[in-house]
């Protein structure tokens, strides 16, 4: 068995959705001034809100449904920035294979937090 998580920042699911953040920050910067309030905006905000969401879920351990509802949002907020990403390919800002290695992404990360939402007893503090 391997050593114990002591912390979110140790969790595949948290480095996967903040690296994946980090390179949504990083393909906004080129996009149009018009975009900054609404779409780059968006995109961040819902990018960030999966590591945040995640971050606390991890602190919340000891309630089961607090656990469950956080990681819950962190993948309602990973699925809301599959939908940015697509407006940005749609609007020609980012090509198609990024939009699909984004999409890919964050299917990963959805389908690990769906793991600990459908087990979380491993993760809560008993």
């Amino acid at each position: 068995m391997g050593e114990k998580i002591k912390t979110y920042r140790e969790l595949r699911v948290y480095q996967n959705a903040i690296e994946t953040a980090m390179e949504i920050f990083h393909v906004t910067k080129t996009f149009p001034g018009e975009e900054k309030f609404s779409l780059v905006d968006q995109m961040r905000r819902s990018s960030r809100s999966v590591c945040t969401n995640l971050a606390e879920a991890w602190r919340k351990r000891r309630y089961r449904a607090a656990f469950i509802a956080k990681l819950s949002d962190a993948e309602s907020e990973a699925c809301e920035t599959q939908v940015w990403t697509e407006f940005a390919e749609r609007c020609n800002y980012i090509d198609k294979a990024l939009s699909d290695k984004l999409d890919k992404m964050y299917d990963r990360i959805m389908g690990q937090l769906v793991k600990m939402i459908d087990d979380p007893e491993k993760w809560l503090i008993k």
